[in-house]
């Protein structure tokens, strides 16, 4: 089920996509469909967790606890090169989110109710820069929240770009990106002599 969901999300957006469609594609009745979810966010939110191939989610688990670790620039490019897989892959599925109010409103319901959402990533690597702060591998002054901000909203915006070109998200491109994303933002993080 959630293989078709991700097929039928991925093709047709979140908004467009029913949950009648996704049965069909499936090979099962809706009603089957609701048997094992509530309703099109829960689906939405599985396909999130379950179907996307990103390591994101993996990242992110222990991204705190290696503050300290290895290079602060090296860990930030695993990051990178994993909000850049991400927000390509699901940026049809989310952004039609934003296209009906109460599609948007029903999942902002459900992600609060997990305590989940997009903020989630946010604080997490906020918190990671802080932690690296509080060691002196990052400038004291450099504020966490903004730093992460400005590395997920470059992820965001290229991910945003390459759909609009239509143009694939190749390793290559991947790398190349998380590199100089991070080599930019890691020179205004740097602590000085």
């Amino acid at each position: 089920m959630l293989d078709a969901a991700a097929l039928v999300m991925r093709t047709r957006g979140m908004a467009r996509a029913t949950t009648k469609e996704i049965a069909k594609a499936a090979g099962y009745s809706e009603a089957a469909l609701y048997k094992h979810f509530r309703d099109k966010t829960e689906i939405f939110l599985a396909v999130l967790t379950e179907r996307v191939p990103s390591t994101l989610g993996v990242v992110l688990a222990t991204l705190v606890q290696q503050a300290g670790e290895g290079s602060v620039q090296d860990t930030m490019q695993e990051l990178a090169r994993a909000a850049l897989r991400f927000y390509h892959e699901t940026f049809v599925m989310a952004a039609s989110v934003f296209s009906e109010p109460q599609l948007l409103a029903a999942h902002r319901a459900e992600v609060n109710e997990r305590h989940a959402g997009p903020h989630c990533v946010s604080e997490t690597v906020a918190n990671y820069i802080a932690a690296e702060q509080n060691l002196g591998r990052i400038r004291a002054d450099a504020d966490p929240r903004a730093a992460a901000a400005l590395l997920l909203g470059a992820c965001f915006q290229h991910a945003f770009l390459s759909r609009f070109a239509d143009s694939a998200l190749d390793d290559e491109t991947v790398e190349h990106t998380a590199t100089e994303l991070v080599r930019t933002l890691s020179s205004g993080l740097a602590p000085g002599p």
